[in-house]
């Protein structure tokens, strides 16, 4: 298996070629191979072997990549982590991975009690004793987490197979080649910015320009300046840029191409960007246990705004019924997703994988129609997930969080559309009887354990849930009544 993604599998006539860039620095291809090449050895010198998992807790920085290549080099694995997860959030992904060292930005970041390396000690030349790649394509190579249904996230199993085909799979759709640069905007912690923007752009001997975060009018000076020829960005970065004023009108020239996924978009945003900016938008569709995207409008052909395209090269989207069976074009059913991207399975869940990979698909939880072109048009959400600017959020995590404290006796959290962030969380809270608490007390409380973007909005105290008529809470009804607001 082709692993051409990594630095040193790359011919020596692309040494010269610029590769990674921030802000304040470049580095060519022979540049990040010895980089790649010095920090193996000196996570090595850690005790860092094939098989071991490396988590690094970092923001969006040249540093990330290079100690992600490093781990890689070693036939390690790496799970990237929220730079600004809690203590709780944190300690729990580093644990159940099995990290065996954390690369991070200091002694006062979260550790799981495990080994950490800072990253301003990462070195930057090879010492005498550097370890010879050993990397395979059936090794390991990331364990993303992603929230699940249960109350805690679930690590999503990713090879370096895996990889490779995500990678060359986006890369043959959207006709990338070693003369295109991506703009990386996204969080390096997400198979998004890893697969299309990275490691995209590595497969072709491309360029990759990351940015640290996103904000409107820097990001535009960033496409002025760096003149990437596209960008992979959620619909919450393409509002931001639509609330701009009207005299904002940067040169985007050099963009071919931007890609939109990782939450539902209306057509009107993506109409509306496009006319002010003059920027293709493709919208797509995919799942981290995908390795990211499985659908993609093309760049050349026909576009169909208000469907996430076609599937991807060497993949096939099927819809079933609530009983396997597939259904013809047209018809409404659950998304089902076959191709050598989707995930080896959970990290110890191996009746969550099962049902997951029945029948040799993944099942995505998503209600979709495909038309008589293959186009995939999303239709709704099985699975009880809030969208909030492209974070997966799911409820029960909040709620479990809730849940914690004394004055809880139940509690359900659901998303509230919101012309910003496509939706966000609200929470609905009984307590148990004789027991005061405010709402600003139980917002602190989530506060501490959960991640900014988990947080409620609101949290409203209310005598009781709406149920159904088996007993359980009828968060529907919740849901539709918060859209009628």
């Amino acid at each position: 298996m082709s692993l051409d993604y990594l630095p040193w599998k790359r011919p020596a006539s692309d040494g010269d070629r610029p590769c990674l860039r921030d802000q304040n620095r470049q580095l060519t291809y022979s540049e990040v191979n010895r980089q790649v090449a010095a920090i193996a050895g000196q996570l090595a010198g850690r005790g860092v072997e094939r098989g071991d998992v490396v988590a690094v807790m970092l923001p969006n920085r040249l540093e990330l990549l290079l100690a992600m290549m490093a781990a890689w080099r070693l036939g390690a694995a790496v799970t990237p982590i929220n730079p600004v997860f809690t203590a709780n959030e944190a300690d729990y992904q580093i644990t159940d991975s099995g990290a065996v060292l954390v690369i991070n930005e200091g002694p006062k970041a979260p550790t799981g009690g495990r080994p950490a390396l800072s990253v301003s000690d990462l070195v930057t030349s090879p010492g005498s004793a550097v370890p010879e790649p050993v990397t395979m394509g059936d090794d390991l190579a990331l364990i993303i987490y992603t929230s699940g249904s249960t109350g805690r996230p679930k690590g999503v199993l990713l090879d370096h197979d895996r990889l490779f085909h995500m990678a060359d799979s986006m890369a043959t759709a959207c006709r990338l080649s070693a003369d295109d640069h991506c703009l990386l905007v996204l969080p390096l912690f997400h198979v998004n910015a890893i697969c299309v923007s990275f490691l995209t752009m590595m497969l072709r001997g491309g360029q990759l320009t990351v940015l640290d975060r996103f904000a409107p009018e820097p990001f535009l000076v960033a496409i002025e300046r760096f003149r990437p020829t596209y960008f992979s960005a959620v619909p919450t970065i393409y509002a931001r840029l639509a609330e701009l004023p009207e005299s904002v009108r940067p040169d985007v020239s050099s963009l071919r191409f931007a890609i939109c996924g990782a939450a539902p978009v209306s057509r009107e945003l993506l109409e509306t960007v496009e006319e002010r900016f003059g920027i293709v938008l493709l919208e797509g569709y995919g799942l981290t246990e995908g390795t990211c995207a499985s659908a993609c409008n093309p760049v050349d052909g026909v576009r169909k705004l208000g469907t996430v395209g076609p599937a991807l090269p060497g993949q096939s989207i099927a819809i079933a019924d609530r009983e396997g069976r597939h259904l013809p074009p047209g018809e409404e059913g659950e998304v089902l997703i076959k191709g050598p991207t989707v995930m080896l399975g959970y990290l110890n869940r191996p009746e969550e994988t099962a049902a997951a990979l029945a029948g040799g698909w993944l099942h995505t939880g998503d209600v979709g129609r495909l038309d008589e072109d293959g186009y995939l048009t999303l239709v709704d959400r099985i699975k009880d997930m809030i969208i909030r600017g492209g974070e997966n959020l799911y409820p029960k995590e909040i709620e479990s969080v809730l849940h914690g404290h004394p004055a809880v006796l139940e509690a359900a959290v659901v998303g509230r559309p919101d012309p910003r962030y496509g939706e966000v969380p609200v929470a609905y809270v009984t307590t148990y009887p004789g027991v005061d608490v405010t709402s600003d007390e139980l917002l602190e409380h989530c506060r501490r354990d959960l991640t900014k973007v988990k947080v409620p909005v609101r949290i409203d105290l209310v005598d009781q849930l709406p149920r159904n008529p088996v007993g359980k809470i009828d968060k529907p009804t919740l849901r539709k009544a918060l859209a009628q607001v």
